[in-house]
């Protein structure tokens, strides 16, 4: 394996204000140097002799930006532990953490703060009790990765193919706040675009009064709620993705925020086809996979700029979607898509067993659908990791509903942790009714709102008779490998080129013969394979190291312009 450096390797940043969405002023990062220590044990275990150096939070120990390059197997615990000051006296203190993967206990001086469940979620506490002058904070995980059945994603110990590098510990930022002793804990916004009007909804900790401030007018809350009119709305989109900024009071906390007014939906074309609208009008949805995975940080990107870098890449190359593939990201990345203009399908993360993939694939082919009740079929035996699903799904819809760019939920991705998924999306659509939802991404279609299609190797043929809106949610996966830009020498794809010439020219021949006609017979979208590389895959657009774009930019725009219909 080779050490790629990004563009942003020597000069890492992650200290951007991690939600933009409640933005107050007094914030101070712990992302920095922190000592660690990687031992045999679990959470009780004493520490043995010395820390066994220094890790750059919030860089997991397995990449290079952490500065330790160290894998934490599932019989270990990761300590960490740093000093900090009290930065400000008689207010109450809020402790932050934007992803610990995947279980971790928190102590802060010597004092047990809480623990929490989930590599993906972000979690805080109130530690003003806990505070003295001088603070030791300490906080130790435990990761059994894919040795368990627990929500994961792409990380796999053995990995290689399709798997990646397991992310272990605090990979997202750490930092604490400052509040009177009535705050804000949380927003939740919903825009009505048909009837002109946007609610906002306050949670706070404990009964105040609230005031919305939007250009320049105040609109006090009724039980912490109110609509706010939005008079002749700018609609946004990613050709005009335009944001309203506001202010919320509450007694002394004051928190900034924004929404957009947009709405997604399905309806029917000119030619009564069914298809995917983008503020009452039909909208074809062009993307690609993203992975998100970085060759020196591994789930951390090394900073905004570089999370900025490949959202703005996707909009030159004409692409005006992003299907975040089984992660969650922080919540800087989906302002940045809010802002630039770049429509997120969102993929829940897959847990579950190894089951029977081929099955699932080879039995629709007879006619025998498996159903996914069937939790032995699927590898879905296991109740507490079901209801954990569930738990792990309103909270990651909690906290990204807010996010304009979100479209779509995509809760089951080839079958991966598949279960009740009808069911899964009634729990889904009671927690948020303004997005689309593909129930089934790719192979176990249980008759959801969307048929759902991935395919690689063979030509994409649009089903027949087929009444739901028809996505073309995986393709492509064209490979090219870059000397000196790869992660390994044995590189996966699922057709090779040799060269951009050859590799352009394939993308042109699979646009103009397959995804322009499918279009045209009522193929509402199309999610490519895939924005980077990514260790062993080689078929992204972008090398790994986000050094070498792979293909001519002008050209893939011009596709995805006749494409898209502009």
């Amino acid at each position: 394996m080779y050490n790629l450096k990004t563009p942003w390797s020597d000069k890492a940043d992650t200290t951007a204000y991690p939600r933009p969405q409640l933005n107050r002023q007094s914030y101070h990062s712990l992302d920095g140097q922190w000592q660690y220590k990687i031992q045999k044990g679990n959470f009780d275990c004493t520490v043995e002799g010395l820390f066994d150096g220094v890790i750059r939070v919030p860089f997991s120990p397995e990449c290079t930006l952490s500065g330790v390059n160290k894998f934490l197997a599932p019989d270990e615990v990761l300590i960490y532990r740093r000093k900090f000051p009290r930065h400000e006296k008689d207010k109450l203190a809020i402790l932050h953490f934007g992803a610990v993967d995947y279980e971790c206990k928190v102590f802060l001086n010597d004092h047990f703060v809480g623990s929490h469940i989930g590599g993906y979620t972000s979690f805080e506490w109130e530690v003003s009790g806990y505070l003295q002058d001088q603070n030791i904070l300490e906080v130790r995980v435990v990761d059994p990765s894919d040795s368990q059945p627990i929500s994961r994603g792409k990380q796999k110990i053995d990995h290689g193919g399709i798997w990646y590098t397991p992310t272990s510990g605090i990979w997202q930022s750490v930092w604490i706040e400052y509040v009177p002793n009535t705050y804000i804990k949380s927003l939740k916004i919903t825009p009505n675009l048909d009837e002109k009007f946007v609610t906002i909804k306050v949670n706070a900790n404990a009964p105040c009064e609230a005031q919305i401030i939007l250009n320049g007018k105040t609109y006090p809350t009724q039980n912490l709620s109110v609509c706010v009119p939005v008079p002749e709305p700018r609609e946004w989109s990613p050709e005009d993705p335009y944001l309203y900024f506001f202010d919320v009071v509450c007694g002394e906390d004051k928190v900034h925020s924004y929404f957009a007014m947009r709405k997604f939906s399905v309806g029917k074309r000119d030619d009564g086809k069914p298809c995917f609208m983008l503020n009452n009008k039909p909208y074809f949805m062009s993307g690609m996979l993203d992975q998100g995975y970085w060759s020196d940080g591994l789930y951390t990107a090394p900073s905004d700029e570089a999370l900025i870098y490949d959202i703005k890449l996707a909009k030159e190359c004409g692409f005006n979607t992003l299907r975040k593939h089984i992660k969650i990201e922080p919540l800087r990345w989906y302002y940045h898509c809010d802002r630039l203009g770049m429509i997120v399908w969102q993929d829940f993360v897959n847990g579950g067993g190894d089951y029977n993939k081929m099955a699932i694939l080879a039995l629709p082919n007879i006619g025998i659908n498996v159903k996914d009740s069937n939790y032995s079929f699927y590898a879905r035996k296991d109740k507490v990791g079901r209801d954990l699903y569930y738990k792990e799904m309103s909270e990651v819809v909690e906290q990204l509903f807010n996010c304009p760019s979100i479209a779509l939920w995509t809760p089951f991705n080839e079958g991966w942790g598949q279960f009740d998924s009808l069911k899964v999306c009634e729990y889904l659509r009671s927690l948020d009714n303004t997005r689309l939802i593909d129930h089934a991404s790719g192979w176990s279609d249980q008759g959801g709102e969307i048929r759902s299609i991935h395919k690689y190797f063979v030509k994409f043929k649009m089903p027949r008779r087929e009444k739901r809106p028809v996505s073309l949610s995986e393709y492509g996966g064209y490979a090219m490998k870059v000397d000196g830009h790869t992660f390994v020498d044995k590189a996966f794809g699922y057709a090779t080129y040799e060269d951009q010439k050859a590799l352009d020219e394939a993308l042109k021949n699979l646009w103009k013969n397959e995804i322009i006609p499918a279009k045209e017979q009522g193929l509402c979208a199309a999610i490519y394979t895939q924005m980077s590389d990514v260790q062993s895959e080689v078929n992204g657009i972008v090398t790994y190291d986000r050094q070498v774009v792979k293909v001519d930019v002008k050209a893939l725009k011009a596709l995805n312009d006749e494409l898209v219909g502009k």
